[in-house]
């Protein structure tokens, strides 16, 4: 299996499960959801890397799904469409598709378009620190400014406490380092920890809640069980 998410949002049961199949054989990880409400709310849950999503939908469209993703999210998006005029392609594309297939297709060419999708993407969007000079650090998604201590995920500000932005701090400029919750504590209060502080690991929490896409599976802001926190390059 590869590390890579992909999200289905079909309300054609027959034709996600075909494509979730193909996919599945792949290596890749599914998702799928039958409408645009329930496909947001996974989205929400799980980091996707990619979105295979279907126009004509009840509810909220494919259209609209995408209107919203692209409110925080760059990740590719290729649309299904049971219509084949030049202006639906046009409109799709338009509002932030990054392809786009007409119904019937063939799921070997679904399959080669997902491949290239997250080529790019993943050439893009590699997940290394750029420092961009010396007062501002880019960490996958995340960009710290340290001139006017701003932090933004997806190009949007985060608003973080004092204390929270010099956790982060902390973390984000000695990358692959574990710091243990003494070691933050001590570094970030200036105080001496005392055993069963338990101060550090609810600032952790409270900091992956604005900067993680599920809280509950950081992708940012590591554990190493038994010793501390870190944050990969």
């Amino acid at each position: 299996m590869n590390n890579y998410n992909i999200l289905i949002i079909e309300d054609d049961e027959e034709i996600a499960e075909l494509v979730e199949t193909f996919l599945y054989n792949d290596g890749y990880c599914v998702y799928k959801a039958y409408n645009g409400d329930d496909g947001l709310k996974l989205l929400e849950k799980h980091q996707i890397h990619l979105i295979v999503l279907d126009i004509m939908m009840p509810g909220i469209d494919g259209l609209e799904v995408c209107k919203r993703v692209r409110k925080t999210l760059n990740i590719p998006i290729i649309m299904l469409s049971a219509k084949s005029q030049d202006i639906d392609k046009i409109l799709g594309l338009g509002i932030g598709a990054d392809d786009y297939m007409v119904k019937p297709f063939n799921p070997m060419e679904l399959i080669a378009r997902v491949k290239s999708q997250l080529r790019r993407y993943i050439t893009l969007n590699k997940p290394q620190v750029t420092r961009l000079d010396d007062s501002i650090i880019v960490i996958k998604e995340l960009t710290i400014n340290k001139n006017n201590h701003s932090v933004c995920l997806y190009d949007k500000e985060i608003n973080l406490t004092p204390t929270e932005y010099k956790i982060l701090l902390l973390l984000a400029t000695n990358t692959g380092k574990v710091f243990s919750s003494e070691a933050i504590f001590e570094m970030v209060w200036q105080e001496k920890y005392y055993e069963s502080n338990n101060t550090v690991m609810v600032h952790i929490w409270r900091l992956r809640e604005k900067i993680e896409i599920n809280p509950k599976e950081p992708k940012l802001i590591e554990t190493v069980w038994g010793v501390g926190y870190k944050i990969e390059k």
